[in-house]
């Protein structure tokens, strides 16, 4: 079945390569604009993968094209509609997005100051900045503004898709792109996105980072279901079926109510066509949060996601990643450490987070794990869909006591502590008084932005030379 999916694959591009000839230069430029393939190369590539599972993508210059067009995809991740996601796109985000120049982002981020720098991953540096939009503040806007690295592991590809997948959705739980710049300076060609600016960073940062205050339990539930609803969202919510494919807790954002917003549709593509029932194509992805059956024979489906859901849950509810190189041998693959305490036995306990110092549901937390046990079923058949994963959060989020374990070990002190509570007995004092605990951390941060800029311009001013 691959074999011949590559086959038709490499036809009808033979195909379209003869009519973009007989057309001219214009239909060829829009056609390759209009690429959203996976890139050949990601955080996450496997050798294992045969060739005849792995569908065929093309290369893309990311000089050639300066902005997004929109036109056919090929048949290889066409869905069930007669729309594809570049049509869409023509549709409704070609006129929703704005078009920046890369002189005024320059100027948004002081060039792209190093100050101004509050993440980095696969396909660049993201900055924050100001822009002034029309009916926005007089001060301008705060916006997250990501550039593209040439250098880096992602390319115009990831960059075109997502442009055309973030222009089509619109949901509470995904992030909003406000634009792009598609430019050529004095430094080359330019990929840049700029979304709507999220104060509280990410789950990972909250999770993993003890630098933060503890993530109370309700907190997470919460977390987790609005991650769920954006993933429902995809995958059911619109008339074209869309697989996001690295699904992770970095790339999971918070605002400053904690409210999800999923981000980094790069690797994001459109579900099978009619009559399959899987995407063939180049794995990619993160390590550890990659389905095994995808890993190994590069079909892609929504259960996908499914599998990365359910790693993501055991990280929420353990407070450790998927892989940590620096614990004991027999720890440092998440999932393989939470299954030697199973579900029922009486040892599950032991995997739960320290710091939530019992400060979490006993009966929740079994519910947890057993959901994101079947998340993580071996055949992505017996999968449950996000729809029902939704279902199953919401009934744990009904269950309000907060009677679990507290942890033998003095590795952290309590979230009462650490949110500065003198009660334990109102769940929503715990959560009103981790929020503002957050946004108080978020306003040092600021501050010291605010003072190593000022520093840094002066020591520039400094270091200028006298005019004579």
């Amino acid at each position: 079945m691959g074999c011949f999916r590559c086959f038709s694959i490499k036809f009808k591009k033979k195909k379209n390569k003869d009519e973009r000839r007989r057309q001219g230069p214009a239909a060829t430029a829009a056609s390759f604009a209009s690429t959203i393939s996976t890139a050949p190369r990601s955080s996450l590539s496997y050798s294992t993968v045969s060739s005849s599972a792995i569908g065929t993508s093309q290369s893309v210059d990311s000089s050639s094209a300066v902005r997004p067009a929109a036109s056919k995809s090929s048949g290889s991740v066409s869905v069930s509609s007669a729309r594809s996601i570049p049509e869409l796109y023509e549709e409704r985000g070609a006129n929703n997005l704005r078009e920046f120049s890369f002189r005024e982002l320059q100027a948004a981020t002081s060039d792209f100051s190093r100050l101004l720098k509050v993440g980095e991953g696969g396909f660049g540096s993201v900055y924050k900045g100001v822009i002034r939009l029309p009916g926005g503040p007089a001060g301008g806007t705060v916006v997250a503004i990501k550039k593209l690295n040439p250098n880096g592991h992602q390319g115009h590809k990831q960059w075109l898709a997502e442009v055309q997948f973030l222009g089509v959705v619109e949901h509470p739980n995904l992030v909003k792109l406000i634009g792009y710049c598609a430019a050529r300076s004095e430094r080359g060609p330019q990929r840049l996105l700029v979304y709507e600016f999220l104060t509280n960073k990410t789950l990972d940062d909250h999770l993993f980072d003890r630098a933060y205050p503890v993530l109370p339990w309700e907190i997470r539930l919460e977390i987790a279901l609005g991650a769920a609803e954006g993933l429902l969202y995809l995958h059911e919510g619109l008339e074209v079926q869309i697989i996001y494919r690295d699904f992770k807790a970095s790339n999971v954002l918070l605002d400053e109510e904690f409210k999800v917003k999923l981000s980094d549709f790069g690797l994001a593509r459109e579900g099978p066509s009619a009559g399959h029932t899987h995407v063939s194509t180049a794995v990619m992805g993160t390590y550890g949060y990659a389905a095994p059956d995808y890993v190994e024979t590069g079909h892609l489906t929504t259960k996908s996601d499914v599998w990365s859901f359910g790693v993501v849950l055991y990280e929420i509810l353990t407070g450790r990643r998927s892989m940590e190189r620096n614990r004991p041998k027999n720890e440092q693959k998440l999932l393989e450490w939470v299954g030697q305490y199973p579900v029922e036995s009486k040892r599950f306990i032991k995997i739960i987070d320290i710091r939530l110092d019992g400060q979490y549901s006993k009966q929740g937390a079994r519910e947890i794990a057993k959901l994101a046990n079947s998340c993580l079923a071996k055949h992505r058949k017996d999968r449950p869909t996000m729809k029902e994963v939704v279902e199953s959060l919401k009934q744990v989020m009904q269950r309000k006591e907060l009677d679990g374990d507290v942890g033998a070990s003095g590795e952290s002190s309590s979230p009462d502590k650490a949110f500065g509570k003198t009660t334990t007995t109102a769940e929503d004092v715990a959560v009103a008084s981790a929020r503002r605990r957050m946004l108080h951390l978020a306003a040092l941060g600021e501050n010291a932005n605010s003072i190593a800029k000022r520093r840094f311009m002066l020591m520039r001013a400094s270091a200028a030379p006298t005019p004579t």
